[in-house]
């Protein structure tokens, strides 16, 4: 029996440290602002009366602090929105853990020594598939007669001497033969039991046994 875990990581440095800057600014433009305000007020009060004060350039500065405060509360209400979209996410995220997905990946799951991988092909045709390690030692290769439209492989967790490997993350590829002889990739998604979800560095990932995946990865939850 499975035992699905939440185990958010994110960390609220990042987060601090933008809240941090932004105030920061803030508070400097405000204090300039109010500087310019009370010289160019003094000024006026002071100016020679027969030779007045060119306004041009006090007008120029005030658009331009305008324009810098504009741009301070944009990026505010910007990181406001990503920060709800991010909450959004895990929200999402956690709803899938303990359930069966379809992602796009170019790893297979082994999970309780089994993986399955979906492919399809527009002509019936002979499929090679080759799972291997990170480091390209091979692990299983199996050929697959290939119908048309939506095909499955499931893999049962054996190499090619019939032993069984270790549950983890597998490479995959789904290699098809044309009829002029040459062979093209075929488009595939793998399945897998969602068993866990983490945020970091502002993305939200889902493990499925050890293999981690994007979030926005994730094709289909099954029923």
């Amino acid at each position: 029996m499975t035992t699905a875990t939440v185990t958010p990581t994110q960390s609220t440095l990042p987060a601090a440290t933008a809240n941090a800057a932004t105030d920061t600014a803030r508070t400097t433009l405000t204090g300039n602002f109010d500087s310019f305000l009370k010289l160019l007020m003094t000024q006026l009060k002071n100016q020679d009366p027969t030779s007045p004060l060119d306004t041009n350039q006090f007008t120029s500065q005030l658009v331009q602090f305008s324009s810098v405060e504009q741009q301070i509360n944009a990026n505010t209400n910007l990181k406001q929105l990503i920060q709800l979209t991010q909450g959004a996410q895990v929200l999402q995220a956690s709803s899938v853990v303990g359930k069966h997905l379809v992602i796009s990946a170019d790893h297979i799951p082994l999970q309780d020594g089994s993986g399955l991988v979906n492919f399809t092909t527009p002509t019936a045709r002979p499929v090679a598939i080759a799972i291997t390690t990170d480091a390209g030692v091979k692990i299983r290769d199996a050929m697959v007669n290939a119908s048309a439209g939506d095909n499955h492989y499931a893999w049962d967790g054996r190499n090619n001497a019939g032993t069984r490997v270790s549950d983890g993350s597998y490479r995959i590829a789904v290699i098809g033969a044309n009829q002029d002889g040459t062979v093209a990739a075929l488009p595939f998604t793998v399945q897998g039991l969602a068993t866990g979800m983490s945020q970091q560095n502002n993305a939200v990932s889902l493990q499925m046994g050890t293999q981690a995946v994007s979030f926005t990865a994730v094709q289909q939850v099954l029923p």
